[in-house]
């Protein structure tokens, strides 16, 4: 099974629950505290979309928690690094830190913007109904994959990278976000590259990943991303090419 095939991202998620889990981590809230306050939060905030309104509270409540808790996997060290990232983050850094641990956490999500990213560069805007098409021509002619892509688009929405336009169900990009430090440039990247299935990519693959459509950021070079991604190795590859893997080590 691959990785994307692991839906398990099906829930409209803000980008300020999740600011606030990585705030409260930070701050050594333990998980039971965190999901009884998370209980009381999302409380009157969750939508009723076809299911009991506590089983969609609860299932944003574990993709939150799995996202920014320590769970002892090989993306602790990944997770830790963007948990001190984002004590001093300013409003860019933020969105991408955010987006790039849920990338690695759940690949469907990046498998998703890859395809969002992918129709935006070939026709400037892209319809749910292309994507959802593109996904289950990937991941099977399952409703369930329709319903999570459609989630997560309007997920992507919420946090303010895709916008609304005149034809209804059709998107395009919004004002693109810079980022300019390059550690959280390097850290996103190593993010992206743990939710590819190999978790290796030629560099310039990587640095032009399409799951990366909301980001602009200063060209950062292969010696530059090894050297602020100690968990992440590379090597020459043919004539004028670096590939790069990340370490599977907890």
């Amino acid at each position: 099974m691959s990785k994307a095939s692991e839906i398990g991202f099906s829930q409209r998620v803000r980008l300020e629950w999740l600011q606030e889990v990585a705030l409260q981590v930070n701050s050594g809230t333990n998980k039971t505290d965190l999901k009884n306050f998370l209980s009381v939060k999302l409380k009157d905030k969750v939508s009723i979309s076809g299911e009991p309104e506590r089983g969609n509270r609860q299932k944003i409540i574990t993709i939150l928690l799995r996202t920014w808790m320590q769970d002892g996997s090989n993306l602790n060290p990944l997770r830790q690094d963007g948990l001190e990232l984002l004590r001093d983050a300013i409003r860019p850094s933020i969105v991408g830190i955010h987006w790039g641990m849920v990338c690695a956490t759940y690949p469907f999500w990046a498998s998703v913007a890859a395809q969002v990213g992918r129709l935006l560069a070939l026709q400037g805007t892209v319809s749910a109904l292309q994507v959802q098409r593109r996904m289950r021509e990937l991941l099977g002619e399952r409703e369930t994959v329709s319903r999570a892509t459609r989630r997560v688009l309007r997920s992507y929405l919420d946090w303010g990278v895709l916008s609304e336009t005149t034809t209804k169900g059709t998107y395009q990009k919004a004002p693109i976000i810079p980022l300019d430090d390059p550690a959280a440039v390097a850290w996103l990247l190593e993010a992206v590259l743990r939710s590819k299935e190999s978790s290796k990519s030629p560099f310039m693959d990587l640095v032009q990943n399409h799951a990366l459509f909301p980001f602009q950021f200063t060209f950062i070079s292969v010696e530059q991303f090894l050297r602020h991604s100690p968990r992440v190795q590379g090597f020459r590859h043919g004539m004028d090419g670096d590939l790069v893997f990340a370490n599977h080590t907890k």
